[in-house]
């Protein structure tokens, strides 16, 4: 197993440009629901190998991105960052005004060098208020969100069993926990993995 130091003498090398490195994903989960758990070294304190926010420039393989509590961060991008938009991508996916978040270490230079991005990534409560051949309606604490199904991507996990492309359990009524990315400026997502049960 890859130790904290092991990894920031790789990402820091990967950020310096050396080359014929492991891909990121190897060092841990590209999966989104990892995006959620990462978890503060001390309730209360960021973490500092983690960032999110909007992002605002890109600068070849330096982002810049404002984060919700107000502080700037820059992300950079090496040979060996795992990129995920819905299902895994590069870089060249990522726009001006996406949301995203960035796990990876914290160089000297207060760079965050990532081993993981996610974009647009979302994590639901909600209740299943229609349901349709291409798509799925929710209601979110009051608001609607529309769900979209992804061909060879979306898939549903009932009662924590392995997941399936099978939507046919999903009820109306029933409360879920969806994984998705945002389409920015709407109401919209596209379906990742939709969590219930029947």
């Amino acid at each position: 197993m890859t130790t904290t130091m092991d990894r920031r003498s790789l990402l820091t090398r990967a950020a310096l440009g050396a080359t014929g490195l492991v891909a990121a994903s190897a060092m841990g989960s590209l999966a989104p629901e990892a995006a959620f758990a990462a978890q503060s070294p001390d309730a209360g304190q960021p973490d500092p190998n983690f960032a999110e926010g909007v992002i605002t420039g890109r600068n070849q393989d330096l982002l810049q991105v404002q984060g919700s509590d107000g502080r700037l961060h820059r992300i950079q991008l090496t040979g060996v960052t795992s990129v995920w938009k819905l299902r895994p991508t590069t870089i060249d996916q990522a726009r001006i005004g996406d949301g995203l978040y960035a796990r990876g270490v914290l160089l000297p230079d207060g760079i965050l060098a990532a081993e993981a991005i996610w974009v647009n990534i979302v994590n639901l409560t909600v209740a299943i208020t229609a349901i349709g051949r291409n798509g799925v309606q929710f209601d979110h604490h009051g608001q609607k969100v529309v769900g979209h199904v992804q061909s060879g991507t979306t898939a549903a996990v009932y009662n924590g069993t392995p997941a399936v492309s099978d939507l046919s359990m999903l009820k109306v009524g029933r409360h879920a926990q969806v994984i998705g990315a945002w389409r920015p400026g709407t109401n919209e997502i596209d379906i990742a993995t939709i969590y219930t049960s029947n």
